[in-house]
């Protein structure tokens, strides 16, 4: 089905997993508007705040927004700011952490088929 409409009309979840401070998410495009391939999520992380670490079996592709932060995978860190883009890999290790002092805000793209 076809879906058109502001970020903000879409329902904001508090991160809950264990490891996550700060961390807020919006299931922008999911399979519960019939998308079967690809999800699309808006992360929102408060100064100090992180995801949690964490590892799975499928890619990440990122584009950062606003704010600016660290990404950590495969053993290193990176300084990430507006228009960087990430590409974590399956299986690697990573987290993102707010090292501003604004949120930092970020597009997150997840396959389905994993």
């Amino acid at each position: 089905m076809f879906k058109a409409v502001h970020y903000t009309e879409v329902p904001e979840e508090k991160v809950e997993e264990k490891g996550a401070k700060g961390t807020h998410v919006r299931w922008l495009i999911s399979n519960k508007d019939g998308a079967e391939n690809f999800a699309m999520r808006y992360f929102e992380i408060e100064p100090g705040g992180y995801t949690p670490r964490h590892t799975h079996d499928w890619e990440h592709e990122v584009f950062i927004l606003s704010g600016e932060g660290t990404v950590f995978c495969e053993g290193r860190e990176w300084r990430i700011g507006p228009g960087y883009v990430v590409f974590i890999p399956p299986g690697k290790e990573h987290y993102f952490m707010n090292t501003g002092k604004e949120k930092m805000v970020f597009l997150c793209l997840i396959p389905y088929k994993r």
